[in-house]
C-alpha cells in the first residue's frame, strides 16, 4: 500500500516533516521493488534520516593551509590543526584520507594564502 503525506504508518508520526516526506518517498519505492512493508519502513527511515541530516547540517569543510612554516589540516574557521606536518605533500596525503572518511569538502591553499583548489564538492 503506497503512503502519502496524510496517510502513513504510526512509526513515521514522530519524524520531522522533511524526514517523513523523504521516508515516504523511499518506502514507496522499496514497496514497488518488492520489499515487505515492515522492512521497507525500517530501511526508509534509516536512509531518510541520513539524507536529511546531511542536507540540514551540510558536509564538514576542511582546509589545508600553511601556518608558522608548517602545513596543517583544520576545520574551516577552526583554530587548531587536526593534522600537521613539515610539507604540504605529506599533510595533503593524510588530509585527503581524513576528509574522505568524514565525508567532507577539502579546500587547499597555496603558501601565500591564495586558494588553490577545492576537492570532494
Amino acid at each position: 500500500m503506497p503512503w502519502s503525506k496524510n496517510d502513513y504508518p504510526d512509526s513515521m508520526k514522530n519524524l520531522s516533516d522533511p524526514v517523513r516526506e523523504k521516508t515516504i518517498e523511499i518506502a514507496n519505492a522499496l514497496l514497488e521493488d518488492g520489499y515487505e512493508e515492515g522492512r521497507s519502513i525500517a530501511i526508509a527511515i534509516d536512509r531518510a534520516r541520513s539524507s536529511a541530516g546531511k542536507e540540514e547540517s551540510g558536509r564538514p569543510h576542511y582546509e589545508v593551509k600553511a601556518k608558522n612554516e608548517r602545513w596543517g589540516l583544520m576545520k574551516k574557521n577552526g583554530e587548531r590543526n587536526i593534522l600537521s606536518g613539515e610539507t604540504k605533500k605529506d599533510v595533503l596525503t593524510r588530509a585527503k584520507e581524513y576528509v574522505n572518511n568524514h565525508e567532507g569538502v577539502l579546500t587547499v591553499y597555496k603558501e601565500n594564502g591564495e586558494k588553490e583548489e577545492t576537492l570532494y564538492e
